[in-house]
């Protein structure tokens, strides 16, 4: 175990510089402090230090697409982006509806050792939302999967869906929802509104989403279940949100940082790396996202990670895939719309991008309090320091980033996982 000294950083942005000792994994001591003989010293400056952060939904490709991703270089995008746990989901191939895959997911991620790769386990057998897939399992396999997702399909069938989430009650793990009704979607390709109808795309109405969302959470809590809902998208998504948690629904939601940010006015360059799923929408849909995070309405940012090959993006728009890069820019679109704006300080980044992730995902040693006792699970951030993005750089095989060529703010400089160092100053720690 190694021994760590990070000098003169500001625990959530907050009060004066002071250092922080970790010591076997566990932050031991914080205050004025001198560097122990053989300690690593990490010169903060008044950095701000952060919990590590946490992604509940990101694709790592593995098993099945390893020409776009490994687990590997999707755990070291996550370190590089200061992320310290990350949840893998199940659409890979074969499919992770499995003790054996997720097992090998989880291996995998041990063998990396720069992020706790947690793997996703799918509700339905194949992801076909026909049966379901071996929960109960898969929740007691090695990799003690907390998480259950068909994440890329929706779990259409009202009726499997309220079976998914009664045995999740008695499993303690959640199911987490890819809110689409597909009868509403067939042939879509892009938000249905001006954009779509001037640029001639089939619309996807945002009551896909919402429907699939007002009917789960009736029947979580029916089934007083915990049900979370991935990358929410619309703004009358936010209102049904707040209206289940009101009425004592166990729901909670996550957002990407790409609806946070980007609307469907970026269609009309015909970019498909602008096409996701679900799609960008309006300006309106986007400041009300920004708000419902704020007031914790949408509990989270999840990035949904999604690594394509080149001929996946580089073609026409209706024969791409939907999907974006994220790790190594979510911190920078979290200040750019969130902190710059004034709508979160750093207590409340540390909220959405580690806390409640951590909490939802059930994860005992994420997320934690920066104080003695605690593990070591951290990220230091730059918070002035701005950036260019470039997609070929970013440690992912692949490159599909919408964000390419642009300025952002914060950097992360160094990543701890359980004292040690993973990533720092943009490279990965050897």
């Amino acid at each position: 175990m190694t021994t760590v000294l990070i000098k003169g950083a500001r625990p959530y942005g907050e009060g004066d510089p002071v250092d922080v000792l970790v010591e076997d994994g566990v932050i031991t001591d914080i205050g004025a402090l001198d560097a122990p003989e053989g300690a690593e010293v990490i010169d903060a400056g008044g950095q701000v230090l952060l919990p590590g952060f946490v992604d509940l939904h990101t694709h790592l490709r593995e098993p099945g697409r390893e020409d776009t991703e490994t687990i590997a270089t999707g755990s070291a995008a996550a370190a590089l982006g200061g992320y310290t746990a990350v949840f893998a989901m199940a659409n890979t191939d074969p499919v992770a509806d499995n003790a054996v895959i997720v097992d090998h997911v989880w291996r995998r991620g041990q063998e990396a050792g720069l992020v706790d790769v947690h793997p996703v386990g799918a509700v339905t057998v194949g992801l076909k939302g026909e049966k379901l897939a071996e929960l109960g399992t898969m929740a007691k396999s090695e990799a003690q999967v907390k998480v259950f997702s068909d994440d890329g399909l929706c779990v259409a069938d009202p009726l499997l869906m309220r079976r998914a989430l009664e045995y999740s009650t008695a499993l303690g793990v959640v199911i987490a929802q890819h809110a689409e009704e597909p009868r509403l979607t067939v042939g879509a390709q892009a938000h249905e509104g001006e954009q779509a109808a001037r640029l001639g795309y089939t619309g996807w109405p945002a009551s896909a989403e919402e429907s699939i969302v007002a009917r789960d959470c009736l029947l979580a809590q029916h089934a007083n279940a915990r049900l979370h809902v991935c990358h929410v998208s619309t703004s009358g998504t936010a209102d049904i949100l707040k209206w289940a948690k009101d009425r004592g629904t166990k729901v909670s939601a996550e957002v990407t940082p790409h609806h946070l940010l980007l609307t469907d006015e970026r269609l009309a360059t015909y970019d498909p790396v602008n096409k996701v799923n679900p799609p960008l929408r309006t300006e309106s849909d986007a400041e009300k996202l920004r708000a419902a995070l704020a007031e914790g309405v949408i509990d989270c940012v999840a990035t949904d990670h999604a690594p394509h090959a080149v001929q996946d993006k580089d073609c026409e728009w209706s024969s791409a895939r939907p999907g974006m890069l994220g790790l190594q820019t979510a911190l920078s679109i979290v200040v750019e719309t969130m902190v710059r704006t004034g709508l979160l300080d750093w207590r409340g980044v540390a909220r959405v991008m580690s806390e409640r992730p951590a909490e939802i995902g059930n994860l005992s040693d994420h997320g934690r309090p920066i104080e003695v006792g605690e593990p070591a699970n951290l990220t230091l951030v730059d918070p002035d320091t701005e950036w260019t993005v470039r997609g070929a750089e970013f440690a992912s095989i692949a490159a599909n980033t919408p964000y390419e060529g642009m300025r952002l703010p914060g950097v992360v400089t160094a990543t701890l996982l359980r004292g040690r160092i993973t990533a720092r100053e943009g490279k990965i720690a050897s």
